[in-house]
């Protein structure tokens, strides 16, 4: 279901699914994915509201995707052999990322 959400960051309201529940002392934070922006947020349940009629219907701007048969490489040291390896990791680290995102821009 597609929700609207306002984002503090973007200072606007913004369609987004939900992707989290945590339960915290104060209360529930929720954390969206804005489908207009590509981009995660917490938001407080005061700021949702459900999106209805034709809004529900247009497609998103984002889109969650893969780059195919791209798998993550890590660098693994070894301090008793002094010797360094790129071998496979399980998960992009935030330079790779970083690194990906500037080419894209």
């Amino acid at each position: 279901q597609v929700y609207v959400v306002f984002s503090e960051e973007l200072r606007c309201w913004c369609r987004a699914l939900l992707r989290s529940i945590r339960r915290q002392a104060d209360g529930y934070q929720l954390q969206f994915f804005l489908v207009d922006h590509a981009r995660y947020c917490s938001v407080p349940p005061d700021n949702i509201r459900v999106l209805a009629g034709e809004f529900a219907k247009m497609p998103y701007r984002a889109r969650k995707c893969r780059l195919h048969c791209t798998k993550p490489l890590t660098l693994h040291l070894d301090f008793l052999e002094d010797t360094a390896k790129i071998g496979p990791a399980k998960r992009w680290d935030a330079a790779a990322i970083q690194y990906f995102r500037n080419l894209l821009e």
